[in-house]
């Protein structure tokens, strides 16, 4: 691998020669500083006014250098908007709270210092670009802002007025290498430079897929709806199928006035006709028998669908024929990704058919297999379980190897190991499941035992979980006071065995993290590297505009699936690089440990078609 991360498994350099360090002056402008490997600088400061910045950029892509910046999020929005795609970044604020966190680096300067505003959560504008604000608008103004407030001496070439305006850039650079500092002491050197490349591309990644936006028919979606619910109606109206089935509701339970979007009501009118219910929700619903349930809970499932993905959520969130959802990387403990409204990550199958590619383009659809359970037998060298599943469903071949009689059993008791579930169907099938394979059960096992002290543990790149907090350790301390009553060492236990179940599957969910981010890094590597000029006749035809309106680019990513919009004659080659990015992220983290990470691939017109 070459752009997005070091070659080999897990390696111990930095990529690239070039980095450079874009950050804000005092007086409105850029402060550019060329680093070297070190993080030290290697030449004149370059100042620069704010409309001169994005050019600049674009001239010094041809070298593809580190781009060193405080906040992806914040920064590159705004090239973007100017038509330009950097090919690398070190995200200094997802980085820092990675390196601030992970036990292979407790022992560095940048742990053991006092909180800074590197350890605050940065809210950003992701439509700052349309609504003219301007770059260094997205930068507090105090004297704690983005700007710094640890400096170091300006460095040869800026002095007098100018020092003082660029002590914000060289406070970034005392961050950077601090970073780097880290990194090098560690026990883990190459590991945690994986992470944060893969960190860092994940936050190029979300930017540019909220950018392009997920191809959406308005037209098919308001269809969808339609079928759904009824004809569209007035908002605070109910659609025609919804009342129907609130009509049938009040029905069943003898209350004409009955408003089933009030909790309280409906729970008191269910109590009324003699259901025992603590809660409205489906699944504890569908154990009861009574009139009122069918229509009940298919009042739910409409009423969600109208509420997250209804006609006014299309009306805000589809703008020019585009979804554009806020990503926010490294949004979840775990690594995992999070949004800030849209939903974009829970998409209900309803409204899939809506997703659907160009004229002349193809979507490509694709999800990783069994993802955690393949990831726990790699990250455990558990070879018995990595057996069962390869070139198959893993469930199947642990079928197969007569560990348990069906599917469903072998599924119910991998997610019983990995989420600490004791009881029922899971607890009887992991005993069978902890004798077929061993290693894997003993690491979750030891996990979790690691958290019920209240201890950390860590992904196989380097991410840690946080502590339990004060009042959890103050329950587990008054455990054993002399005076402790039997319901304070009940909810000691309690307490310390939720943490072990968070911490039995923050390793496996991490670790799949970040496979799946380095993934998408050489997925979006593979595509930039696609031939243009002499073979432009396979890009899209008469296409204008920025890059994504040509050529095949990322547009959607869940956990463990990935969406590439592509020119329908490129479709085939897309797939190819989707499935070698998989086999290469698997090589990044666990080296040629004889795990398989399949995917079920799909070239479609819409989202729909995939599942």
């Amino acid at each position: 691998m070459t752009d997005a991360f070091p070659a080999g498994t897990v390696p111990n350099r930095q990529n690239g020669q070039v980095h450079l360090l874009a950050s804000r002056t005092g007086n409105g402008e850029i402060l550019v500083l060329s680093l070297d490997a070190e993080g030290n600088v290697a030449g004149p400061a370059l100042r620069l006014p704010s409309h001169e910045f994005p050019g600049y950029v674009l001239g010094q892509e041809r070298d593809r250098p580190r781009w060193v910046w405080e906040d992806t999020a914040r920064i590159y929005p705004l090239l973007l908007a100017a038509g330009i795609r950097v090919h690398r970044a070190h995200d200094l604020r997802l980085c820092h709270a990675i390196l601030r966190q992970s036990s292979l680096t407790q022992a560095s300067a940048l742990a053991r210092a006092e909180p800074s505003r590197w350890d605050r959560a940065v809210a950003f504008e992701p439509a700052a670009s349309a609504s003219g604000v301007t770059l260094f608008d997205l930068f507090d103004s105090d004297g704690d802002s983005a700007a710094g407030s640890d400096t170091e001496t300006a460095a040869d070439g800026v002095t007098g007025r100018d020092a003082g305006s660029a002590a914000a850039g060289f406070g970034t650079q005392a961050e950077y290498r601090r970073q780097l500092d880290a990194v090098r002491a560690s026990a883990e050197p190459g590991r945690l430079r994986l992470l944060l490349a893969a960190e860092s591309a994940g936050a190029l990644i979300a930017a540019e897929m909220q950018f392009a936006g997920l191809p959406w028919r308005t037209d098919v979606h308001d269809a969808l709806l339609t079928r759904e619910l009824g004809p569209r109606v007035a908002p605070g109206i109910r659609p025609e199928r919804l009342e129907n089935l609130a009509r049938r509701i009040r029905d069943a339970v003898g209350e004409p006035g009955l408003n089933p979007d009030s909790q309280p009501d409906l729970m008191r009118a269910l109590q009324k006709v003699g259901l025992k219910v603590t809660s409205t929700r489906a699944w504890e619903l569908k154990e009861l028998t009574h009139p009122v349930i069918d229509p009940l809970l298919e009042y739910k499932k409409l009423a969600r669908l109208l509420s997250a993905n209804g006609w006014y959520w299309m009306d805000t969130w589809i703008v020019d024929g585009r979804f554009h959802p806020e990503y926010i990387p490294g949004g979840v403990v775990t690594g995992r990704w999070a949004t800030r409204g849209g939903g974009a990550l829970q998409l209900p199958k309803q409204v899939r058919g809506a997703v659907v590619a160009d004229a002349g383009w193809k979507l490509v659809v694709a999800d990783a297999a069994q993802l955690e359970p393949r990831i726990l037998a790699a990250l455990s060298a558990d070879t018995a379980m990595a057996q069962a599943g390869r070139g198959t469903d893993l469930y199947a071949g642990i079928v197969a190897g007569g560990v348990v009689e069906t599917r469903d059993h072998a599924k119910v008791a991998m997610l019983g190991a990995m989420y600490g579930a004791t009881s029922g169907e899971s607890g009887r099938l992991l005993p069978r499941l902890a004798k077929a394979f061993p290693r894997a059960l003993a690491l979750t096992e030891t996990a979790a035992r690691a958290g019920e002290r209240g201890e950390s543990v860590t992904t196989r790149l380097g991410r840690s979980s946080p502590r339990p907090g004060e009042r959890w350790l103050a329950t587990q301390a008054k455990a054993y006071d002399p005076g402790a009553t039997d319901a304070d060492e009940r909810r000691a236990r309690s307490q310390a065995r939720d943490w072990g179940r968070f911490t039995r599957n923050f390793i496996v969910q991490g670790s799949a993290a970040e496979w799946a981010l380095c993934w998408m890094a050489e997925v979006r590597r593979e595509l930039r590297m696609l031939p243009q000029g002499a073979q432009g006749s396979q890009w899209a035809q008469g296409a204008s505009g920025s890059e994504f309106d040509r050529a095949p680019h990322l547009v959607f990513f869940l956990h463990d699936e990935v969406m590439v919009h592509t020119p329908a004659a490129l479709a085939d080659t897309v797939e190819e690089i989707i499935r070698r990015a998989a086999d290469t992220a698997g090589r990044h983290l666990f080296g040629d440990f004889p795990v398989d990470f399949l995917l079920t691939v799909a070239t479609v017109d819409s989202y729909a078609q995939a599942k």
